[in-house]
């Protein structure tokens, strides 16, 4: 398109001076319409980890008698279909929990958390988390509680989720607005470790 537009100034008898201020009015314009989302830059920098797993360290929040504190934590980027990424997160023995990212038309990422019993069954506080409000960044992306949450868990309705990450770690992040109710756990991107059996529900 830019090209196309450069050819029509080229034949048009207006003064050199006036082309030049013209192209350089529309380049920047230009370059910002062909800039990638942030939302996208996330998804393929995650993309990257598909099939891998990875061991991450609570660094904000874990108390004990919450299931967490003491346990080995691995995150395992299990599959990479179509606009779903699946990631179990195993919290010692218990395989119960998945993150469920889905890329939308709109370029927004929407977070579900889904909980499974050991048959397989969904467990009752599930499917719980938010879409993203905008595009975001590369490095990182927020989740506000949707209405599903909020009708489902009260107490989450102003629950905040958000990821980040680079070229070594990924974080999983939890912040109750107006409590002190905060969660964060950071994986080792550098340091791949054995790839987990299939979360509870997803043997097959």
């Amino acid at each position: 398109m830019l090209i196309l537009e450069v050819n029509i100034l080229i034949h048009l008898k207006i003064s050199k001076v006036k082309k030049l201020l013209f192209l350089i009015i529309l380049l920047p314009v230009y370059l910002t319409a062909q800039e990638t989302p942030g939302s996208i830059q996330f998804w393929k920098q995650l993309k990257i980890h598909c099939g891998k797993a990875y061991e991450g360290t609570i660094t904000a929040g874990g108390k004990e008698g919450d299931g967490f504190l003491g346990e080995k934590l691995v995150m395992h980027v299990r599959s990479c279909e179509g606009n779903t990424i699946r990631i179990p997160f195993f919290v010692g023995k218990d395989k119960s929990r998945t993150w469920v990212l889905t890329l939308g038309e709109d370029n927004r990422i929407l977070l579900k958390h889904d909980h499974r019993h050991k048959d397989g069954t969904e467990e009752e506080v599930t499917q719980y988390g938010g879409m993203s409000p905008n595009t975001g960044l590369a490095d990182i992306q927020f989740f506000p509680a949707d209405q599903h949450t909020s009708t489902l868990l009260p107490l989450a309705s102003t629950n905040i989720w958000w990821f980040t990450i680079d070229k070594d770690s990924l974080s999983y992040n939890l912040r109750r607005i107006g409590s002190d109710r905060v969660f964060s756990v950071k994986f080792d991107l550098s340091k791949e470790v054995e790839t987990p059996s299939a979360p509870w529900g997803f043997e097959k």
